[in-house]
Formats: C-alpha cells, sequence, structure tokens
C-alpha cells in the first residue's frame, strides 16, 4: 500500500508542499509535470522549479510568476517588521516563510493603501473605517465593478479581485484531469470559508486580490496535479508547526496562526515551536486538511524515496518540508491521531496504541514530602496516567521537586485545576507527547494457588507476560510466605 508521509516540522505553505512532491517524481514525470503545469492554463502564470539549498540540505523552490513577477512580500511597499525578526508581510498574507503571497480577502482596509496611491479615473471612493462601507464595496465587485489600477508611481501591476465562483471558473476551464480539478476547486472552497469566517461575511462576499490568487491557484493546482501523479494509497503528516509571535497586516497585529489558518486547522494536532514567525500559511493548512487522512508519528515503511521542498526565509532550523513515499513494513495507519502497533511476535497487530498525550511539569521547593505525597494521590485517583516527581536544584541551590503528570489530553485543564490547588507552584509548563504503548489485556491462569490473573503486553515484536501483583500479594499474606516465594512457585505456569 504506497504511503506518502509529510514532515511537516517547519509548517507547510503551497509552494514547498509542490516543491517537496515534486521531489519524488522520477526524471521523465518531474519534466512531464512542468511541462502540464505551465500548459494548465492558469491565467499569467508560469511554474520556474530551482535548486535551493538550506542548512546544507540540496531541495527544490518553486518559483511561482505571475505575468512574468514572482510575488514578493514588500511589492505594494507595506513592509512590516515581525517580532522585530525582519520578516515582510504582504497586506493580509501571512508569509514569514517567504511563500509567495496566497489570499487577499477583499475588505476596505486594504483598498485604502492603494487608493492613496493611484489614481481611478471615473471612480470615487470615501475611505471610511466602518464595515458598512467594507460591505458596500465588496457589492461594487460583485456587481462586475473591477477596479483596473493602473500602473501607479509604484510600479503596481493590475488590481483585480475575484469570488469564489470565479475561481471556481478559472479551475474548471484549466487543462488537468478532471479528478485534479475537482480536489482544486474543494482545497479553495476551504480558504474561502475560513476567510468569510474570519471576518465574519458570507463566502459570496469574499473577494481574492488578483496576484495573490492567481499564485495561490497555481500552488493548490500544482499540490493537486502532483499528488494525482503520484497516486498514494495512504496520505499521512506529522503534526504541524506553526510557528509563533504576532503578524503584521492591514487591519492590525494578529496573533500566530492567523485567524484563518486556525479555522481551517480545526480537529488537526498543532504545536508552536521555538521560531517566532508564522509558518503554515491559509494555503498550506487547506492542502493539509483536504489531503492528510492522519496526523501524527512517521508509520513503519520502506522509503522508496525522499523529497525536500524549500521555503525561500532561512532559519536556524532549516525550512522545508520533507515529503517520503513508500511501502509499510507491517501494520498501518489509518486513524487520525492515532497509529497502531508493529506486528507483535506471532505476526499479528493486537491493538490501536494511543496517540498522544499531555505532559505537565512544574517545580516547586516549599512543600514538604509528605504534602507532595498527597497531591500526587489525589492527581492519580482523578485521572492523571502517571504522576512522579524528579529531585532538582533550583534557585541559589536549593533543593527542590520538578512534578511530572502525564494526562489524557481532553483531562488537562482538571490536572492544571488540580495541580494548582494542591501544590505549590506558580507556574505549569505543558507538553504534547506522541505515545507508543503495547497492547494490553488479563488472562486467567490455573495455579497451584487457584485461579490468578496473568498480565500480557504485546506489539512491536515484544511479548511480555507478568502476573498480577494484588493477586500475588493476596496469596502471600494468606499462605504467610515472603513474596518471592509465590512469584517462584508459579514460574513457568504463565506458559500454559
Amino acid at each position: 500500500m504506497k504511503t506518502l508521509y509529510l514532515d511537516l516540522a517547519m509548517g507547510a505553505a503551497g509552494d514547498m508542499l509542490a516543491a517537496a512532491l515534486y521531489e519524488l517524481l522520477n526524471d521523465e514525470d518531474k519534466k512531464r509535470f512542468i511541462d502540464d503545469i505551465n500548459n494548465a492554463g492558469i491565467p499569467g502564470v508560469k511554474i520556474i522549479q530551482e535548486k535551493s539549498v538550506k542548512c546544507g540540505i540540496t531541495g527544490t523552490h518553486m518559483k511561482v510568476l505571475v505575468d512574468g513577477h514572482e510575488e514578493a512580500p514588500s511589492h505594494h511597499g507595506h513592509a512590516h517588521s515581525h517580532d522585530g525578526h525582519g520578516h515582510d508581510h504582504h497586506d493580509h498574507m501571512h508569509e514569514d516563510h517567504g511563500h509567495g503571497h496566497e489570499i487577499h480577502d477583499h475588505i476596505h482596509e486594504e483598498h485604502k493603501h492603494a487608493h492613496e496611491e493611484h489614481s481611478h479615473g471615473d471612480h470615487e471612493h470615501v475611505h471610511e473605517h466602518d464595515h458598512e462601507r467594507s460591505h458596500d464595496h465588496v457589492h461594487d465587485h460583485e456587481a462586475g465593478h473591477e477596479h483596473h489600477h493602473g500602473e501607479g508611481h509604484h510600479g503596481a501591476r493590475s488590481h483585480v479581485h475575484r469570488s469564489l465562483h470565479d475561481i471556481e471558473h478559472i479551475i474548471n476551464g484549466l487543462n488537468i484531469p478532471s479528478e485534479v480539478k475537482e480536489h482544486a476547486r474543494e482545497v479553495y472552497t476551504l480558504i474561502a470559508q475560513a476567510e468569510s469566517h474570519a471576518h465574519g461575511m458570507p463566502v459570496t462576499e469574499i473577494h481574492f486580490h488578483e496576484v495573490g490568487t492567481m499564485d495561490a491557484v497555481a500552488d493548490v493546482t500544482a499540490v493537486s496535479l502532483l499528488i494525482n501523479m503520484l497516486a498514494p494509497d495512504i496520505t499521512e503528516a506529522s503534526f504541524i508547526n506553526v510557528g509563533g509571535g504576532h503578524v503584521h497586516c492591514a487591519h492590525g497585529i494578529l496573533p500566530v496562526p492567523a485567524p484563518a489558518t486556525a479555522y481551517i486547522l480545526k480537529d488537526v494536532p498543532i504545536y508552536q515551536g521555538h521560531i517566532l514567525s508564522e509558518l503554515c500559511t491559509p494555503t498550506g493548512a487547506a492542502l493539509l486538511k483536504h489531503y492528510v487522512t492522519r496526523f501524527g508519528s512517521m508509520p513503519v515503511m520502506k522509503i522508496q524515496a525522499a523529497g525536500y521542498g524549500m521555503g525561500k526565509k532561512d532559519f536556524e532550523q532549516a525550512n522545508c518540508v520533507r515529503a517520503f513515499i513508500g511501502e509499510p513494513v507491517s501494520g498501518n495507519n489509518d486513524k487520525a491521531g492515532t497509529c497502531k502497533n508493529m506486528a507483535s511476535v506471532d505476526g499479528t497487530v493486537k491493538k490501536e496504541a494511543e496517540g498522544t498525550i499531555t505532559e505537565l511539569v512544574c517545580n516547586v521547593d516549599d512543600m514538604t514530602g509528605e504534602n507532595m505525597g498527597y497531591a500526587i494521590d489525589i492527581l492519580l485517583k482523578s485521572g492523571a496516567l502517571e504522576a512522579y516527581t524528579v529531585p532538582v536544584f533550583m534557585k541559589k541551590s536549593r533543593p527542590g521537586m520538578e512534578l511530572k503528570v502525564l494526562c489524557r489530553n481532553e483531562d488537562k485543564d482538571k490536572m492544571v485545576g488540580l495541580i494548582f490547588a494542591h501544590t505549590s507552584t506558580l507556574g505549569i509548563r505543558e507538553y504534547i507527547c506522541p505515545r507508543y504503548t503495547l497492547s494490553r489485556r488479563i488472562e486467567e491462569r490455573t495455579t497451584p494457588y487457584g485461579t490468578m490473573r496473568l498480565k500480557v503486553s504485546e506489539g512491536y515484536g515484544v511479548l511480555r507476560k507478568k502476573w498480577e501483583y494484588d493477586d500475588i500479594a493476596g496469596v502471600a499474606k494468606k499462605e504467610g510466605v515472603p513474596f518471592r516465594t509465590v512469584t517462584d512457585t508459579l514460574c513457568g505456569y504463565e506458559k500454559n
């Protein structure tokens, strides 16, 4: 079963995904893809693949030219510093990766900058900062009043805004397989719905900036065409690093992930790493949401090819999407957020392992051992999977305890409340941890002491058996013999 796996440790954007998938093709198919995508008929678009090196790793960057120009962050002169990192942003497009600007929702603040710098001929615009004015301006476009701003003193290209219906019309007219068109339409619908939700406007009133739209249509079409060519049976991906910090746009300062991206990634496992930049774009998020059937750790598989899709920006970590294609060794991953164990000793897969758990960590240096013991007892009785302490040295070499609590993700808030209530800590750290477990079951065995319970654990090529502690302790107490005497007597009965 051919499996495609995407490593998203540095997030994803449309062109990065396309480049990573492109690298999985053989030389003949690579040439065919470039010919097919450039002859697809995307208005004004040409795609060029070029070599790119990040942190010493060689990969591919997909350059998307719209009317001969590559979309640049500062195309309209709106260069905004992102948390002091100097990342440029183009109005509402969040492109710390430098992947090209994908979507421009059509709201009034965006036009205010453009109208102040360009001549409009017969069109008069009143620049008022209110939703009603923005709402009316959107309807002007729906009525067919496309505003073509000529080449201004900044050398800006034509400013046309298109609705979702317009984009679907473009996709429908492309010279690509019908199934690729269908997937591309569905991906763009996810984007439009997210922008609609973010701005509180109906999908029919959301419009996209011409150049950014063609760039995004190219990315969506390229990825859809590449997946069609690769034809994986299953597409899986790691958890998504969305980045951190804030993004500056025409409407103010927004947290990362941006509202549209966060909306698209509902029910998808995401996290924020140490890089304070937006790493996952709306187009990248929509492509992942549409194509990926499971998010989690990489399945055990024999790799046939690996690809590296590079972004433009440079970070201390290689700014790329990694793609792998191959065949699973044994077992399969088929449920979001979970993974199955490898074959057990007898060659069968027994049980699905858990997906992820939450680890809560805090330090204390002003609690007695008795108080901490009571707190741990409360946590375990309240559903914690594990709770324990590790001795640490804190400020001024004071001895203290680091409390670690493992819990199910859905129990996190309850555990946080209990930790604050029953310890003296002032802060708790949270980590999301992939979890690998052996399958477990209880079997009964007939022994010289009667029927006793045996715990059986297996998976990943391992088989373990252990007598239930309470049963052994009960027999030892009843017979008045040491615990070890009972275990020695039971030796061999676990094989029955």
